[in-house]
């Protein structure tokens, strides 16, 4: 490698006392983008034993709600991903929400144009425009500095129109590099970045502002966020540098870009797109250490030939400099193969426990926690754990795989893909069925002897190749075309409710 690539590869080595924080705007649902960087965040604070701050960028009055900052709260919980200072639990730098922090921002920018780091613009967005296309640029070419050098005269003129000023931010005649921590080394040339506004003229701070100053004030040495904020860094950096000439920042932070998170056609994840949606997964039946493992592949991994993990694993080895700069595309699929990974490693009675919400929503269990289940639910779902959870890939699919084993209905009716399975000899072999199982005592109803009674009976003496004899059988005890074990599923049923449902799917055939 030659040694300009050494340079423009090089990644900063991290402060010893890391400062990160979690940032989110609240307007609108929690989404895997915003979860994946409150992760990266986590987890390198963690790795680091540094500290995760959590703040609320909420100045947004158009957009911001608090139902979105509540489901924001709600995620993080669910998730286990705690923080150090912020948003509930408090800390030196508080308060944590910017729409409390108003007058910190009205002080700054005060202190900016006073110290000529930033300077009154009176030209509206039409005027830029205009001067633009007479100048030979494209109308949206941006703003072109005319404002930097006015006279007290002509902003009193100004004035006298009625015109308020926007605050903006006197960037600097030359090259801004950095070396960012997932990327390398990135510049910026000299111009290519206007004079940007700190301030509207009706006086709110906007982002541009309140971001940097939060950071500086909070002690954020490392900024982690999303790539599509790169373009902002380098007016970070200068606002650094006149923060710091102020003594309102003490050091201009580390910063790592994480890569895009792409969706279905090669396409950015929207926050519209479904997938997007955190609240959708978890709805679905992801558990958070599934769901959480697939959002740290998202451009990081634990080894070349290894995928699932769990969050301890990952502290232990993670380093945001590891992170790969390329897009992540979100494959919906191996998300759900990796949760179903996690579902399998679960405690047993883990497993129940976090199931019997989603079998409380879809109508199969009588309440919404273990104990205050029925005796006789607790006993069935205890039986048919080991038969359900190796079987299942989310929670949500648990419902369909136990709702037979804990329904008393005599006749279940079977879905259109199991009726189809039914073939013409269906109606003779329910009858031999239920006639070898009449035979069976209450005390033998076991897998064991229901195996070797149906196998004699269907395959050995009927003839039948075993997916004609059992089919039948599995389509009346279930209902459905895929269905937990089938011996084990009838000894949880007992005979009198099994023989009920052979009969009954026999006179609806």
């Amino acid at each position: 490698m030659t040694e300009a690539e050494n340079a423009k590869n090089h990644k900063p080595e991290l402060p010893k006392d890391v400062r990160v924080r979690f940032c989110p705007s609240p307007t609108g649902t929690p989404h895997v983008g915003m979860i994946r960087t409150a992760l990266f965040n986590w987890a390198e604070a963690r790795a680091t034993g540094g500290k995760l701050v959590f703040r609320i960028e909420d100045t947004d009055a158009a957009r911001d709600s608090e139902e979105s900052y509540n489901q924001i709260l709600e995620s993080l919980r669910w998730l286990g991903i705690d923080w150090d200072e912020g948003i509930e639990v408090g800390g030196p730098d508080g308060p944590y929400r910017q729409s409390e922090r108003t007058e910190i921002y009205k002080d700054v920018a005060a202190r900016l144009l006073e110290a000529g780091y930033a300077y009154e613009s009176f030209s509206t967005p039409e005027e830029i425009k205009e001067r633009n296309l007479a100048a030979g640029r494209p109308a949206e070419f941006g703003y072109d500095g005319y404002d930097r050098d006015l006279t007290e005269e002509q902003k009193a003129a100004f004035r006298a129109e009625g015109r308020k000023p926007a605050l903006r931010i006197r960037m600097p005649d030359e090259d801004i590099a950095f070396d960012d921590l997932i990327r390398g080394t990135i510049e910026f040339k000299a111009g290519s970045v206007p004079d940007y506004v700190i301030v509207r003229p009706n006086g709110d701070a906007l982002y541009t502002l309140t971001n940097p100053v939060d950071d500086a004030m909070m002690n954020i040495n490392v900024v982690l966020r999303g790539e599509d904020l790169l373009s902002s860094t380098p007016r970070q950096i200068v606002l650094y540098r006149y923060l710091k000439e102020l003594g309102i920042a003490k050091t201009t932070p580390l910063f790592g870009h994480m890569p895009y998170v792409m969706g279905q056609g090669n396409k950015k994840l929207s926050k519209r797109d479904p997938e997007s949606n955190l609240f959708n997964h978890r709805d679905a039946g992801f558990i958070r250490e599934g769901l959480l493992n697939y959002l740290a592949l998202l451009g990081w991994s634990i080894a070349p030939d290894r995928d699932v993990f769990s969050m301890d694993e990952m502290i232990e080895k993670f380093d945001v400099r590891d992170v790969k700069a390329n897009p992540a595309r979100f494959d919906l699929d191996k998300a759900i193969s990796i949760n179903a990974e996690h579902v399998r490693m679960l405690d047993q009675q883990d497993f129940l426990n976090r199931s019997v919400p989603y079998l409380n929503r879809d109508g199969v269990v009588s309440a919404d926690n273990w104990d205050a289940l029925t005796d006789r639910e607790k006993t069935i779902l205890t039986a048919a754990a080991p038969l359900v959870q190796t079987r299942v890939r989310l929670l949500g699919e648990v419902a369909g795989m136990v709702g037979s084993l804990l329904s008393t209905d005599e006749y279940l009716e079977p879905t259109d893909d199991a009726r189809k399975q039914l073939k013409d000899s269906a109606g003779a072999v329910l009858d031999l069925a239920i006639a070898a199982l009449e035979g069976v005592d209450e005390a033998d109803w076991k897998t064991d002897t229901l195996h070797e009674t149906l196998n004699k009976a269907l395959v050995e003496d009927g003839g039948y190749k075993p997916r004609l004899a059992f089919g039948p059988v599995r389509v009346a005890m279930s209902g459905r075309r895929v269905s937990p074990p089938l011996f084990e599923s009838m000894e949880i049923i007992g005979k009198d409710v099994t023989l009920a449902r052979l009969k009954g799917l026999a006179e609806h055939l």
